[in-house]
């Protein structure tokens, strides 16, 4: 009986000192393992910026077209046959030109009989047409020979005087343009002309509520007709302001609360409420707080971030 109890303790020994062997091998390989671990960087990877005091300006860029307000039809002053026509479209005339010759029916039929009889009569010679006024050439209806009658239009003329810009400009946006304000012209090449509002259109249309503005270029006129161009409106400017880019400024849903995102040490940016003035493409104005040139604003990194955050700068975009 007792040598059984003791085969029994033994056992219970063996399996004791087992299970102290296992559990101190676990603990050594979980304390090794924590100890090879790295801790997780729980900063978040941002650029930031600084303010910029540069001169700023609110514009707005309408659509304007080119076009010849006067359009003269030169008509046929007599009935008879076209002689001549010394005209083609595309062409540019002067004032006095002549255009058309007609020489008229009794003409054509009698002239050669009755200047036998009396040559001093010059009777049968053609009737000129001239151009009364400096233009290009659009359209020409007749040709060589043809019959017209009096009052017939022979060829349409677009004034060279009478070129423009027109701009429709929305009734809202009146009070930004005035006469004798000089505009910049944007043209589709990427160049640009500076041009004068000379006049405002009586009416405004029904459906857009824009009213035409009627813009003369400054310098050389020679824009084709119909040239859709844009046209620059400022709406207001600042000579010496401070200002964020755009990605720098934050705000809710609804577009009524902004703040920026700034840092206080080298590790930790706070959410600061702004008010914001004048808006470009990119870059707004800041109005409140006062920011300096030392202040160090979230460009990246800074969108949907709790009101005070960890940080690490990877790029320093400070000028």
């Amino acid at each position: 009986m007792k040598s059984i109890i003791g085969v029994l303790t033994t056992n219970r020994m063996k399996k004791s000192i087992l299970f102290f062997i296992f559990f101190a091998a676990f603990f050594l390989s979980c304390k090794d393992k924590i100890a090879t671990e790295k801790p997780i960087d729980a900063r978040i990877p941002v650029t930031i910026t600084a303010i910029d005091t540069s001169g700023m300006e609110s514009y707005i860029d309408l659509n304007a077209t080119a076009a010849y307000l006067v359009k003269n039809n030169i008509k046929a002053n007599a009935t008879g046959y076209l002689s001549s026509v010394n005209v083609a479209t595309n062409d540019y005339v002067t004032n006095g030109t002549t255009l058309f010759s007609i020489k008229t029916r009794e003409a054509k039929v009698l002239g050669n009989t009755i200047n036998k009889i009396d040559p001093s009569l010059n009777f049968g010679g053609a009737i000129k047409i001239l151009s009364n006024t400096n233009g290009i050439v659009t359209m020409v209806n007749v040709q060589q020979g043809d019959y017209v009658q009096d009052g017939d239009p022979l060829v349409t003329i677009n004034d060279a005087k009478s070129f423009a810009i027109i701009l429709s400009l929305p009734f809202e946006l009146k009070k930004y343009v005035s006469i004798g304000q000089q505009l910049n012209v944007l043209l589709p090449d990427a160049t640009s002309r500076t041009a004068t509002v000379t006049k405002f259109e009586p009416t405004v249309d029904a459906t857009s509520q824009t009213q035409n503005v009627v813009l003369k270029t400054n310098g050389k006129q020679d824009l084709p007709e119909n040239l859709i161009v844009k046209v620059r409106i400022n709406k207001s400017s600042s000579s010496s302001t401070i200002s964020l880019p755009k990605s720098a400024v934050l705000s809710d849903e609804t577009q009524t609360n902004f703040w920026i995102m700034k840092l206080i040490d080298n590790t930790t940016a706070i959410k600061i409420p702004i008010k914001k003035g004048i808006e470009t493409e990119d870059k707004i104005e800041i109005l409140s707080p006062i920011l300096t040139r030392k202040d160090q604003i979230l460009l990246t990194g800074n969108y949907g971030v709790a009101d005070t955050i960890k940080i690490k700068v990877i790029k320093n975009e400070l000028k």
